[in-house]
């Protein structure tokens, strides 16, 4: 009797440590096939550039292939809608802009999105951010968001350019506008590329971007830097004032990427991937190649990109609701 009494006693020990034992075995073994990082943008636009800088040096430090597929559509849904619908192990990664957690504030009315941004997803990190700057085109004869602003209320029709209708670029001008007291035409491109070409050519005379995709038309005296709409000034371009010290409240913007996972991937997983790219971002080879695109180097806990993205999304679609901007139809 007191044998199976004890044989029993051990059995029980070794069910009730089980549990530790295998979710301890299961976060060793991930990842233990190909990792994907969906893009929802198309390829060469700067999220994907992105996630193609994370994702080679993620496969050299996990042992495992991590490949970039692009998924664009409706702002960033259409690849979302892919990530929120995988299983939730860490094998399938969203890299995205935040132009994301707008999409939903701008679509019509009554149309439901493929995917719940906040309740669908795990912050997983935050890599870097960007200088949002207001540029025009040289010919103006401009050289602050103050003189734009008086010329604008001197020659009526004045356009501005952005990525997209409902994007944050978007966002900027209208903010702008409204500040300034002026009417511009909003006319938006698919991607700030040919955005920011059409201002270069004169066809369109102001846009909003981040800096990445200026910096080679500012070196070259193609286009000029009016303001940042930011909060305050930035290091990547330290002497050029803000909007808001020119005297236009509120017009600030930000951008920046996150990654994330399905929701229910497991705390063991979501904080290896943290650790992975906080030390990825952080290598001296990778920071330069980030901040030589425009980026402002981040990182951080899974905690403090999930506090901010909520913020943001609140916040843009308070933006949203009071300027009555809406997104492509």
């Amino acid at each position: 009797m007191i044998g199976k009494l004890h044989r029993l006693a051990l059995l029980t020990l070794a069910i009730l440590g089980a549990g530790p034992l295998t979710a301890s075995a299961q976060a060793q073994t991930y990842p233990s096939r190909q990792i994907t990082i969906v893009v929802p943008f198309p390829a060469g636009a700067g999220p994907d550039v992105m996630a193609r800088l994370i994702g080679e040096q993620l496969t050299t430090r996990v042992g495992q292939p991590v490949i970039v597929e692009n998924r664009p559509g409706a702002s960033g849904l259409v690849g979302a809608a892919v990530v929120a619908k995988a299983a939730p192990d860490g094998h399938h990664l969203l890299l995205t802009p935040n132009t994301l957690f707008i999409a939903p504030h701008v679509m019509p009315k009554g149309a439901k999105p493929p995917a719940d941004v906040i309740g669908d997803f795990t912050a997983v990190i935050m890599p870097s951010q960007t200088a949002m700057v207001m540029v025009a085109n040289p010919g103006l004869g401009v050289k602050t968001a103050q003189e734009f602003a008086a010329l604008a209320k001197t020659k009526p029709g004045m356009s501005f350019a952005s990525s997209g209708a409902g994007s944050v670029l978007h966002i900027a001008g209208e903010l702008f506008a409204k500040s300034a007291g002026i009417n511009l035409l909003h006319v938006p491109y698919r991607g700030i590329a040919p955005a920011i070409n059409d201002v270069v050519a004169g066809h369109v005379q102001v846009t909003f971007s981040g800096i990445g995709p200026l910096r080679q038309h500012l070196a070259s005296g193609k286009l000029v830097a009016l303001a940042l709409v930011e909060n305050k000034r930035s290091a990547a371009l330290a002497d050029l004032p803000t909007a808001i010290e020119q005297g236009f409240a509120d017009v600030a913007v930000d951008g920046w990427y996150s990654v994330l996972a399905p929701r229910g991937t497991p705390v063991q997983t979501v904080a290896f991937l943290n650790r992975q790219i906080n030390a990825i971002v952080a290598s001296p080879d990778v920071k330069s190649r980030i901040e030589a695109m425009g980026e402002i180097v981040l990182g951080g806990t899974p905690e403090a990109a999930s506090a901010r993205i909520k913020a943001d999304y609140e916040r843009y679609g308070a933006i949203v609701e009071r300027l009555k901007i809406v997104g492509e139809q």
